[in-house]
Order: C-alpha cells, then structure tokens, then sequence
C-alpha cells in the first residue's frame, strides 16, 4: 500500500530534500582541500593529445575523485612535465613532442581552461620548475641544426619571465631571457674540458626563494656514465649565471630534485646509484652533506620534500614503492617503505596540509595517495588508493582549494 501525501507535506517534503541536498553540496564542497592534476602521457581523441586529470581531494578521508569536467586534453602530445604558478592560478603543461608549454588557467572549482601556448627554446621538454617571477624549463637537446634522435647532442635550459597576475587577467609568460654569451635563449648544459659529450638533463628545480636553479644531468658518452647538478643563480629578467663549482658532482645518473622550505638542503635522486645524493646550500654553491649518500630503494626516480613538516619521500621506480625518511640537519633516516601502483614516476604533496602524499604509478595507470603523519612521517593508504587515471601517467600537480583543510589533524 502507498501512503498518499497531501500538497503541505508534499511541500514540506521538497524544502527538506532541497536543504539536504544543499547541506550535501555544502559539504562536498568544504571538505575538497586539493585539486590534483596528473598528466598521463598515451594519446587520446583525434589530435592525439595526452590527458589531464582532475581530482579533488577529501580533507577528511584523502579520498580522490575525478571532477565532472576530468579528464581535458593536454593540448599537445607527451606531456611530461608540470608546474604551478605561485598565486596556484595557473598550470604549466610540457608537451614533449610539440616542443612546447601550455598554460592552463585553473577555476575555483578545479576546470582547466587553455589560455597560452609558447614554444620552448630547446627541443624535447622533460621537466618544468616555476617561481614567482620565472618559468624554468630544461629541453633535451638544445636548438642546433646538427641535433636530433639520431645525432643526440647536450641539452639546455630556457627562461620565461611571468608578469603577476591583474585582476581578471592571470598570470603572463614574457618572452625567454637572452643568454648574452652566445646571442640566444637558452643555456647550454656543457662540461669543461669535454664539449663534445653527451650531457642529457633528467630534472630541474628552483629554490623557494627564486634566487638559484638546478638541473640534474649524466654525461652518456663515458661508461659508467658520471652526474652532475648544474647550478645557476637567477638575474633580473631571468638572466642565468652559472654558479661557482658548478656543474658539481651527482653520483652516476641524477633523476630527480628537490629543495627544503629555507633552500638550506638540496636532494637529488641517482638513479643508477639507488640512493639519495644531499647537498648544503650556501649562497647557491652546493657542498656534499656529511653522511651523504643515503641508501634508497632500486631505481629511485623521484623525490619531494614536505614544506611544512621534516620528512621527505623517494619513488623507488623499480621496487613499487616510496620510501620515507626523516630530516635532521640535512640527513636523511629511513622510516620504512610503502608499497605504491607499478613503477611510481612522479610525486606530489598536499599544498594545503602538506596531510596527503600523492604517487603517479606509470605503469600502473594509477595514482597511489597516502595520508602523511605530521608526527612521525609515517604513510598510511588513504581511502579507497590507488585510483584510476588516463594511461601512461608521467607527471602530478597540485593546488589549495581556497578557504578549506582547515582542522585537519
């Protein structure tokens, strides 16, 4: 039998459903503390295109869900790299195959909207850094005519000077800075007293303060092949000076870089190595941390460091899994692994809480997320990990969604 309602408690009903409903979205909404961006490299739709995720992240639970509008297309093919701009405004995206960096403006409720494309100044991007004032990227190869695939030769570093977002208008990438030495845009990556090595750059990243950027890179016409970091202090204009010492020595082959909140510690990965290389940082020149280098898992292919809290974590490519590590002075003590999807590639932390930790998993199709204990560092799976994403992913992003994460523990 059917109840049968008469017209008030029909009404009634609806205003009830219609204030839940809103208490629901309400509460979606709050409790949404990141939007997440994981570039996944295997083409897709009519252009070929790589694909952008877009997850939101519960504060409560670190539960990621892909938004309506995910996943969007990267607007080039391979995309391999990711950066954000400092107002978390807009996204860098490097499309490897079409030379170039696409901007993404980023709506308050996580959409990507394509706004500008520029070409970089080398050939083959492979990583991304941005400061407030500059958009670093280091190109495989740099733009000679005698380069290519076939006859591989050094790669560079290019510079794009960002004008500050204005009202509606967001942030503006200017055109690459001029490196006067040799009448173009860009920085060969070169060792003295061997200009005709190979010399192929892996990462890139730039302290907190903007002053100094590096790069890492192995010389593959020596076997074993040798690492290095190429430091460079930042001018105005986002003119590059090489730093005394450099390049400075980084084991066998350096895959990833990552800075400390104050730029007093720089870590770099060596892949072939498997361990962590760390460095004191003093006025950009870089001095091996006493202790230094600290045992990692089997291929360790990247590695961020929490902003907030003194942990940070390593990718272990081949082992599927992160090792943890607590920060003291600079060293680094294992605190244990922690199994992620197959082949984690790229990391990310949690801007808001700097509570989730996020793992791009390449041949997993996944992203792994964790949640990070601000006590001791250790992970644990949040809920619901890994999670799907597009093929192939190679890159992750984030950003605060503005107003939450507030009280999360």
């Amino acid at each position: 039998m059917r109840m049968k309602l008469n017209k008030p408690s029909q009404l009634l009903l609806v205003a009830l459903a219609s204030i839940l409903v809103a208490g629901f979205m309400t509460a979606c909404a709050t409790l949404t503390v990141d939007f997440v961006f994981v570039a996944s490299s295997k083409a897709a739709g009519t252009n070929n295109y790589g694909e952008l995720d877009i997850f939101e992240v519960n504060s409560e639970s670190g539960h990621m869900r892909q938004i309506p509008a995910s996943p969007v297309p990267s607007q080039g093919r391979l995309p391999v790299a990711e950066a954000v701009s400092s107002d978390a405004a807009s996204l860098f995206v490097a499309n490897q195959d079409d030379n170039n960096i696409v901007q993404f403006v980023i709506g308050s409720d996580g959409k990507l909207y394509p706004y500008n494309t520029v070409n970089t100044p080398g050939v083959f991007p492979l990583g991304l850094a941005s400061s407030a004032a500059n958009l670093f990227v280091v190109d495989t190869y740099q733009p000679l005519p005698t380069c290519s695939t076939a006859a591989p030769c050094s790669g560079s570093v290019g510079v794009f000077p960002l004008t500050a977002a204005t009202g509606s208008t967001p942030v503006a990438i200017g055109s690459p800075a001029v490196n006067g030495s040799i009448s173009s845009n860009y920085w060969p990556l070169t060792v003295a007293g061997r200009p005709n090595d190979v010399i192929a750059p892996t990462a890139i990243a730039v302290l907190a303060s903007g002053t100094d950027v590096y790069v890492t890179a192995y010389d593959t016409s020596v076997s074993p092949t040798v690492g290095y970091i190429f430091g460079f202090s930042v001018g105005s204009g986002g003119v590059l000076t090489a730093l005394a010492g450099s390049p400075f020595a980084a084991g066998i082959r350096p895959s990833a870089l990552a800075s400390d909140k104050s730029g007093t510690y720089l870590y770099a990965t060596d892949y072939a190595g498997n361990d962590v290389l760390a460095y004191t940082i003093a006025s950009g020149v870089l001095t091996p941390l006493a202790g230094s280098p600290f045992k990692a898992g089997t291929n360790p292919s990247a590695i961020v460091v929490d902003q907030k809290y003194s942990f940070a974590y390593v990718a272990n490519a081949t082992d599927s899994n992160i090792t943890a590590y607590s920060m003291s002075s600079g060293k680094l003590t294992s605190l244990g692994t922690y199994a992620t999807g197959l082949e984690p590639v790229a990391l990310g932390i949690d801007p808001s809480t700097s509570h989730f930790l996020y793992s791009v998993n390449y041949l997993g199709n996944t992203v792994s997320g964790f949640e990070l204990s601000a006590t001791d560092g250790t992970l644990l799976d949040t809920q619901n990990s890994p999670f799907p994403s597009n093929d192939l992913p190679t890159a992750v992003a984030a950003i605060p969604h503005a107003g939450t994460g507030a009280g999360v523990p």
